[in-house]
């Protein structure tokens, strides 16, 4: 086999390996951001549960100021 065969297949190994770390490398941070989206859903999930009852509070005072309303439009 001629020395230029060997050297040009070589140079594609080395090629081809630095391509594959560097794929390796994007799944690995891609995993990485997966589960941080995953907990940060979660986190949002969260909050969405614990101001769900605002609109029923807010709906509850405007029904106990309706009276106040009524008297300060009196005025």
């Amino acid at each position: 086999m001629p020395i230029e065969a060997i050297v040009t297949l070589v140079l594609a190994t080395l090629i081809i390996a630095a391509a594959a770390i560097g794929l390796l490398r994007v799944i690995f941070h891609l995993r990485a951001v997966s589960k941080t989206l995953g907990v940060l859903d979660g986190g949002v999930q969260v909050i969405v549960n614990q101001t769900a009852t605002v609109v029923p509070v807010v709906g509850s005072v405007n029904a106990s100021l309706a009276p106040v309303r009524a008297f300060a439009e009196s005025i």
